[in-house]
Parts: structure tokens; C-alpha cells; sequence
């Protein structure tokens, strides 16, 4: 089974210097890793500023420590972050803080690069106590929305996410995770204007069932409700990689 392996980074200069923080496996010798097949984001693309780099090898990587020390980022203010492997031959660098708004970052590893840019900071913070979604944009509010978050039997995660994918339509089926629909917490629902925050179906989206909840009380199965206007508003706002902070 493949053990991903987790390494807290400090970037100093435009290098990578690495602090281990768990154990590698294998030797730890420095050899030449396999050719970078690809690195994203890529050339022109404009991202958000929790974006992680993903690096792709073209074959398994037999030492990691030595592909991640191969890895130079570049940029006015680069935060530190940590390595965690995908598979065997598919490394990710995600940052613990932000990346700087605004900014050119390039990104080697071996003979590949990448050059790509940051866009605003459009930073969405989902408080759970008070009911409310507000984004701000290069520390400016600009939207404060009631919004409902998971009931106590589903809480919503608390922590720093970032946009995963935006999706106008997406059917909602509780049996994905084990409710059947004749549960009295079953659903089957169609939703509009559905931004992932985690892979384990933690979205921001369009409510319209539970307006009269939003702003008072938290009443989904984990996801951020917000009004169908306010849901397209954000939809139309955020990019790949914006954070989105919950905090209770």
C-alpha cells in the first residue's frame, strides 16, 4: 500500500529546504529523479492564493527526499507549505499560508518549469456560530451573506479549504455517504452553483429549501447553504485555489 509522506518546507531564496517531519521510505541517498512530465498550474493559468503545485513524473519516483529537493519556486513572498505524494510518481507542494495576491510564481523541478500568476485575495470565511459566509477581496469585505452550516449530527469541517471545483449542476444523494433515502436524513437533490471545498463532498451552494434557515440557524448535512442569488454571485466570483476559512 502506498504511504504518502508528509514534510514540512521552509523556502529560503527561491529554494526548497526541507524539515522532516515524518519518515521516508527507502533510501535516502540522493539520486536523479525521473523526467517532470508536467507541473501545474501551468503557463497563463491565474489561480487563487491557496493553490498547491502538483509535479508529475513520467515514471515512479524511487527517491523522493531528492525529487522534493529538486523542486525551486520563485516568487515576491513564497509561504512555506508541506510535500505529500498522490502516487507513486505524482508529488504535490501545498502551501500552509498564502501565496501573495497579484504576483508571478515560478516553478522548476529537474529540467521542467512553469510559470503562472496568483489573482486577488477572494477569501470566503464561513462563520458557523454566527451564520454567515462573507468574502472579502484584497482584505476588502464586499459580501456578507446568512448562510446555514451542518447540523450537529453532520458538522460542517472546521479549517482552512481552498476551491477545488466549481460545478453549476450536481446531484446530491445521501447514500454517497451511507444515508438511504428512506432515512428521514436521506436526500436526493439537484443543485446549482456548487463550489467544492473538500473531495469528501463539502460544497458552497445554492439552497433555496433552507433560506428561512440561513443567517439563524445551521440546518444541511455539512455543506455551506447560501440563497440561489447569493450562490451565483459567489460562483461567478471565486477561481481554482480561493480559500475558504470555517471557523466556529
Amino acid at each position: 500500500m502506498l504511504r504518502s509522506v508528509m514534510r514540512s518546507v521552509v523556502v529560503i531564496a527561491g529554494a526548497v529546504a526541507i524539515a522532516m517531519t515524518g519518515s521516508a521510505t527507502g533510501s535516502a541517498s540522493i539520486s536523479t529523479p525521473p523526467a517532470v512530465t508536467a507541473i501545474e498550474p501551468g503557463a497563463g493559468d491565474v489561480v487563487g492564493i491557496a493553490q498547491p503545485l502538483t509535479v508529475r513524473f513520467g515514471a515512479p519516483v524511487p527517491n523522493r527526499l531528492a525529487a522534493e529537493r529538486s523542486l525551486r519556486i520563485t516568487s515576491p513572498a513564497t509561504p512555506a507549505g508541506e510535500f505529500s505524494w498522490l502516487s507513486d510518481s505524482v508529488m504535490q507542494w501545498t502551501p500552509t499560508g498564502f501565496w501573495p495576491a497579484h504576483s508571478p510564481i515560478s516553478v522548476s523541478a529537474g529540467d521542467f518549469a512553469a510559470d503562472f500568476r496568483t489573482g486577488a485575495a477572494v477569501v470566503g470565511v464561513a462563520d458557523i456560530d454566527a451564520h454567515t459566509f462573507t468574502v472579502s477581496i484584497d482584505d476588502q469585505v464586499v459580501r456578507e451573506m446568512p448562510a446555514s452550516m451542518g447540523k450537529p449530527k453532520f458538522p460542517t469541517p472546521v479549517g482552512t479549504f481552498r476551491v477545488l471545483g466549481k460545478e453549476p449542476v450536481v446531484v446530491m444523494d445521501s447514500r454517497t455517504i451511507g444515508i438511504p433515502l428512506d432515512d428521514p436524513e436521506g436526500y436526493k437533490l439537484t443543485v446549482y452553483d456548487a463550489v467544492r471545498i473538500t473531495w469528501g463532498g463539502v460544497y458552497v451552494h445554492g439552497a433555496p429549501w433552507s433560506t428561512g434557515s440561513q443567517g439563524y440557524a445551521n440546518v444541511s448535512h455539512g455543506c455551506i447553504n447560501l440563497s440561489p442569488d447569493n450562490a451565483d454571485w459567489y460562483f461567478n466570483t471565486v477561481s481554482m485555489g480561493d480559500p475558504v476559512i470555517v471557523q466556529s
